[in-house]
This record gives C-alpha cells, structure tokens and sequence, in this order.
C-alpha cells in the first residue's frame, strides 16, 4: 500500500523508507503513528527485506511530533468523562505511540537510520529504537520535550542509556541542548559522520547490502539475541541463546557459506517464511 509520511522501496532485498515530508520537517503526524507500525510489520510479514533504512528528505531528519496530535482535542481525542477515566485512556494512547516504535526492535530485520539535519524529539525516540545510526555533519540530536515542559515519553529516557553513557543522557534530557554530530559520534551515539547526504545515503546503503547478502536467519536470531541481552543478565541471555540455537540452528546455511568461499561466488540464502496475511491499518 501507499503512505501519506513516506515512500517505501524494496531493492535488492533492502528496504528504504523515507519520510517524505519535507516542507512539514516531516513531524510526526497522527497518521506518522499509524502507518510506521504498519509499514515495518508488513515488511516483517513477507520477509523479502532483508535490512531496512530510515532516511528523510529536506533540510531536517524529523523535527518531531506534529502539534496537531498534541493540541486540539489532545493526543487520544479524549473523552470528557470521569477523571480517572480520562488518565487510563492518556495512558493506553501513550502505550500505543510507544509501540509503534516498539516495532522496529521487534520485527526481523535490522533498520539503520540516516539522519540529516535535525533528530528532534520524538526523532530521537524513533533513531533510539532502531539497530544503528549514521548522521550527516550538519545533523544534530535534542531531547525537545524538556524545552516544552514535558518528560519524553516514548522511548529516549528509556533507550539512550543503553547507547551512551548514563551523565550525557541526563545532561541532554535536562537541559534541551542540542548535540552536534561529532560529538554524537564521539559518545558512540552514531556509528559514522558524512559529508553530506547523498554521502551518507551511500555509505548506508553499502552497509545494508551487506548485511542483506548474510544468512536472514542468522541476522535474525542475532539481532534477538543483542536485543534480549541488553534487557537481561548475561547468564539469562546465556540460556536463551542456548534454547535459540537448539531450536534454529541448521547447517544448511553454513553450508552454502562454504561452498560459495570455495566457488569464489556470493552465498544465496532462502528468505525467511513470510508470517500471517497483515491487514491494513
């Protein structure tokens, strides 16, 4: 299907989608909420991409969420009833804003960001959530939400003290500054800084075939792992592991490995099963 906050294409078996909003410095609308979700899931369920990047368009990455879903009747359109009512039904449509980038943890393949410009606010949420980050030099990162009076609430606070050490996290949360791309490389916040766009895009891009030309269950199986480990002791992650390859290791890949090094060819690997018909949002 077609979206109205990007552009979606399948190449190579990567997946690029693009947020196409440039003059609108591609703010989170209410539909941004809907169709991100969507799209990835999607993607997860034919399991013909095997990496998917985030890029945008324009002078800036994202400036954030939309004040449209902020303002006017609220973020969840809520009701004028009871007020303990009203707080439950806030907190299911936070629940809901975080799961759409839940998502991109939780679907099969990695998603690398491409950040031009400004990442701000629920920017840095989403760039948070995803499995590596590449920036332009002219990028910078802000945990917005301080400077309009509110405590970021889908995913900042929680992720970017796995990424980068815990006094920078609290000195960019507190404080609203902006952190310039050298310096966000400097804290491993992002893995490379280019020269300009159409640079980084390519750099990115070389990065995902490489991993789209790898083993799509073993970049699977290790993107859980990393990803449970960091949310567990090493010796819970240990056994996990264990159960994951008793159960998911088979040498056919390996296999193929070695006889494509030994053929001097480009190892060919079946895609992963595509999961249940997905619906439209």
């Amino acid at each position: 299907m077609s979206y109205s906050c990007f552009d979606l294409e399948i190449r190579d078996q990567v997946a690029q989608l693009v947020l196409n909003r440039p003059t609108e410095l591609n703010t989170m609308t209410r539909a941004f909420w809907s169709e991100l979700p969507h799209a990835l899931r999607a993607l997860d369920a034919e399991g013909k991409a095997r990496v998917v990047v985030i890029s945008s368009t324009g002078k800036h990455f994202s400036a954030g969420m939309d004040l449209s879903v902020l303002s006017g009747q609220g973020a969840a359109g809520l009701p004028t009833k009871e007020l303990g009512r009203v707080r439950e039904a806030l907190r299911r449509t936070v629940l809901e804003l975080q799961d759409s980038f839940n998502a991109l943890e939780q679907i099969r393949m990695p998603v690398l960001a491409a950040i031009q410009g400004g990442c701000i606010g629920g920017g840095v949420d989403m760039v948070s959530a995803c499995d590596a980050r590449y920036c332009t030099k002219d990028a910078f990162f802000c945990v917005q939400e301080i400077n309009l009076g509110m405590v970021a609430d889908v995913g900042t606070l929680q992720r970017l003290p796995r990424l980068i050490p815990s006094g920078m996290v609290r000195e960019l949360a507190y404080t609203g500054r902006r952190l310039p791309a050298l310096r966000a490389r400097e804290i491993g916040l992002v893995n490379e800084v280019y020269d300009d766009a159409s640079a980084m895009l390519a750099g990115v891009m070389q990065i995902a075939r490489e991993i789209a030309q790898r083993s799509p269950l073993a970049i699977h199986g290790t993107k859980e792992m990393l990803n449970y480990t960091r949310d567990h002791s090493v010796q819970d992650s240990l056994s996990y592991m264990a159960a994951w390859q008793s159960g998911m290791f088979q040498p056919a890949d390996m296999a193929e490995c070695f006889s494509a090094k030994n053929e001097g060819r480009q190892p060919v690997f079946e895609d992963l099963v595509p999961l249940r018909k997905f619906s439209e949002p």
